[in-house]
């Protein structure tokens, strides 16, 4: 029923819509559901092409099954400022990391990644994120340390210096930077292959193509990434009437 577990059928319907090619919204209109749930359900099982009703069915039994003894110790909502709903900002939460295993984090890392990036502060210390994630020390510790090689978060100290971990304004410009790197290098060892297996030959013109169309795609990216890079350090602005909007930093 609208509002409760998905259910077998639930499922099933959204598989039938996935292989006919509907939107996410779309199949949420038919069962009468939040088209985020219909995304969460479909990204933390397989996507949109590796999604089966019954293996998502089974496996969110047993997801199911191994919380129930974390449930009995009290697993209760965060409460949360602004007056925002504390069980929306679990569950979207849980979607933004799934989101980010599918781009190929580690579920703990993005797990990490999602908290920082959801806290109005903008940084933590490791008490902090353990307490919300409810993890050890040392699983902070060793996340945190994955994700510093990636260059995905920074250490600072506060005034009672305690050490704080923090995403940066730039951390998205500097992953597309580096994305741009990977691109380059690769139209680098493509063209390198042209010279070896003989120019002309139908190896080499694939080649060639390929270092063409990734030239082209880290062109245009590095492009995009420098004329809107000053997006990211967009600040809040609060109006008369208490509500945050975006406004351009222009310092």
């Amino acid at each position: 029923m609208p509002g409760g577990r998905l259910t077998q059928q639930d499922r099933q319907q959204i598989a039938l819509g996935l292989a006919d090619g509907l939107a996410y919204a779309e199949i949420a209109r038919g069962l009468g559901r939040p088209t985020s749930t219909i995304t969460r359900e479909v990204m933390r099982n397989g996507g949109p092409t590796g999604y089966r009703a019954d293996l998502a069915h089974r496996a969110t039994e047993q997801r199911a099954h191994r919380r129930r003894p974390a449930s009995s110790r009290g697993s209760e909502p965060i409460p949360q400022p602004h007056g925002r709903d504390a069980e929306a900002v679990r569950e979207y939460e849980e979607l933004f990391t799934t989101v980010m295993m599918q781009s190929g984090l580690p579920k703990m890392m993005s797990r990490v990644m999602v908290c920082l990036l959801t806290t109005d502060a903008g940084s933590l210390t490791a008490s902090e994120l353990a307490q919300r994630l409810q993890v050890s020390p040392a699983t902070i510790s060793k996340s945190i340390a994955f994700l510093e090689s990636q260059a995905l978060v920074r250490r600072e100290r506060d005034e009672r210096r305690r050490e704080r971990y923090v995403i940066d304004d730039d951390l998205w410009y500097q992953a597309m930077v580096a994305s741009v790197r990977s691109l380059s290098q690769q139209v680098e060892v493509a063209r390198q292959g042209i010279g070896i297996l003989g120019p002309g030959t139908p190896a080499a013109v694939r080649l060639e193509n390929v270092a063409r169309f990734l030239d082209f795609v880290g062109e245009s990216l590095a492009r995009a990434a420098e004329q809107s890079r000053e997006v990211l350090h967009t600040k809040a602005e609060t109006t008369p009437g208490g509500t945050a909007t975006p406004s351009p930093d222009r310092g």
